[in-house]
């Protein structure tokens, strides 16, 4: 479970307003070494940051999913979602 949460400033009533997820790696076995895909948002207030990054062949995710949510709001869809892998 490949989790990355970075930042001094605090965001947790703004709402994401844009997201960006990074490239996926390449097709394995030449991907091995790839980083993994990171979701960057961006807040109310035009601050960006780095929620997580996450493996593609686990979990997937599109921009949309994170519009209007706040940052905690982004870590439960994270953790809904890893759970949901891990129980199948």
């Amino acid at each position: 479970m490949a989790a990355l949460f970075v930042s001094t400033h605090n965001h947790h009533n703004m709402k994401i307003t844009q997201v960006t997820i990074t490239a996926m790696p390449r097709p394995m076995p030449i991907g091995m070494f790839d980083p993994m895909p990171e979701v960057i948002a961006t807040f109310e207030d035009g601050t960006t940051k780095t929620l997580f990054s996450f493996f593609p062949d686990e979990i997937s995710f599109c921009e949309t999913e994170f519009i209007g949510l706040t940052e905690p709001e982004a870590h439960s869809l994270y953790q809904k979602k890893d759970i949901s892998y891990l129980r199948s």
